[in-house]
């Protein structure tokens, strides 16, 4: 599908943005796995969330919708999954396949996970490695590409030190680990987002955080209690509009409830780094998440080096920090990023590209990027989202600050994390 986007002038309005797409996952699962009935609103109704709804419910697990973004869900307990009759589809999803491949290692059962043509080309021996210290049988294609086939079994506990840090890759340990009767330790080598722990925590999971160390207490037999929550926005869709409000020659924007938490604001400071001009209004809690409303205004960007230990919190949002960069003044670096090159596509790549085919100047390394702007983008041509809703959404924003406007092929990528973004970039267009 393509998709033209114009260029505008002004960014203004009142929006809010779809419910965080890590903590949707999350909710569905652990619901499914707490003893009771649990409550999600807000939940994210894109289509990496409703494939991992769609195998819960294969997996023997009553959701029910209420409302739109409005959840029941039935959970069954730790013993309670059922074998499905059929391969569980995770679709374009990484977060359900590398989450589920770890919850379905220890059940007494056994599973094949798949996904589309992109998701059975992503790396899952990062999860096949630790998982089978724990005991688990899980079969790959070569080097570790999806499909999975899992014969679930009791697993064991270990201490193991993420080789990068990896959100995805701790909560698939953890969720092996939830039925194992020892002390489970995760050493981290940076900090990633915490969603999954929060989460355990709220449900009644004895689960300790000291410094790098996330540590899953001995226990005979854990239980989840069944919860309410609900999903504040999504950061990562969330900055796609900060971007193109900080952008614009002209206008104010405020994106309404949005996730705050730390361990994936990393965007926020990068923004404040970049001299953009940015308030959070209304700050509370909500269901153990930190959230604010984000007023973003015009601004006169400058570049910065984004590296290190802020990595792991932002490194959905490099893409869309490279797009700021062509519009901010002097250069901006971007290293340690080389997690990029094994997301949906090559994301370094990608963006390189793409940014060439429209007359952009910017270096490609090993591990990012370097760009220097401010740079002019007369626009007019086509370009290709890489079968990547991020790869897509960034240059959306880029085409907003052309001469001409972009072509975008393949945007119905979009809809896996963001289905109302042509929409809301419509209506905040001025």
């Amino acid at each position: 599908m393509v998709y033209q986007v114009n260029p505008a002038k002004k960014i203004s309005g009142e929006i809010k943005v779809p419910g965080d797409k890590s903590i949707s996952h999350r909710s569905l699962i652990l619901s499914s796995i707490a003893e009771g009935e649990s409550e999600i609103e807000g939940l994210l109704e894109a289509e990496d969330c409703l494939s991992t709804m769609g195998i819960m419910r294969d997996l023997g697990i009553e959701i029910e919708k209420k409302a739109k973004e409005r959840y029941t869900v039935k959970g069954k307990g730790l013993d309670g999954l059922e074998e499905a009759d059929d391969v569980l589809d995770c679709g374009n999803s990484g977060t359900s396949m590398r989450l589920l491949a770890g919850l379905l290692a220890s059940q007494d059962f056994y599973s094949v996970l798949t996904g589309d043509h992109s998701l059975r080309k992503r790396p899952m021996q990062r999860i096949i490695g630790p998982l089978s210290k724990m005991g688990a049988e899980i079969w790959s294609r070569r080097n570790g590409l999806a499909p999975l086939s899992i014969n679930g079994q009791e697993l064991s506990s270990m201490e193991y030190k993420l080789p990068v840090a990896s959100a995805q890759l701790k909560s698939s340990i953890l969720l092996a680990s939830l039925k194992t009767k020892s002390e489970t330790v995760i050493i981290e080598p940076a900090v990633s987002r915490d969603h999954t722990e929060r989460m355990l925590k709220g449900a009644g999971i004895d689960l300790e955080i000291k410094a790098d160390r996330i540590i899953l207490k001995e226990a005979a037999k854990r239980k989840l209690n069944p919860f309410k929550i609900k999903v504040p926005g999504d950061i990562s869709s969330a900055a796609f509009f900060i971007a193109a409000g900080l952008l614009a020659e002209s206008g104010e924007l405020l994106i309404k409830n949005v996730g705050i938490n730390e361990t994936r604001s990393g965007f926020l400071e990068v923004v404040e780094a970049m001299n953009g001009n940015l308030e959070l209004l209304n700050r509370k809690e909500q269901g153990g998440e930190p959230t604010a409303d984000i007023l973003v205004k015009a601004s006169k960007l400058k570049g910065c080096e984004v590296s290190g230990e802020i990595i792991p919190r932002l490194i959905d949002e490099i893409p869309i920090i490279s797009v700021m960069a062509v519009m901010a003044e002097g250069k901006t670096i971007i290293k340690d990023a080389e997690e990029l090159r094994v997301k949906e596509t090559d994301r370094i790549k990608a963006v390189v590209n793409e940014f060439e085919k429209l007359g952009i100047e910017i270096k490609e390394n090993k591990d990012g990027m370097e760009i220097i702007g401010i740079q002019t983008v007369e626009g007019g041509i086509e370009v290709d989202s890489y079968h990547d809703h991020r790869i897509a959404m960034s240059l959306a924003v880029l085409a907003l600050n052309t001469e001409k406007g972009i072509t975008i092929n393949g945007s119905e990528i979009i809809s896996t994390s963001f289905p109302n973004f042509k929409e809301l970039l419509l209506e905040v267009v001025k």
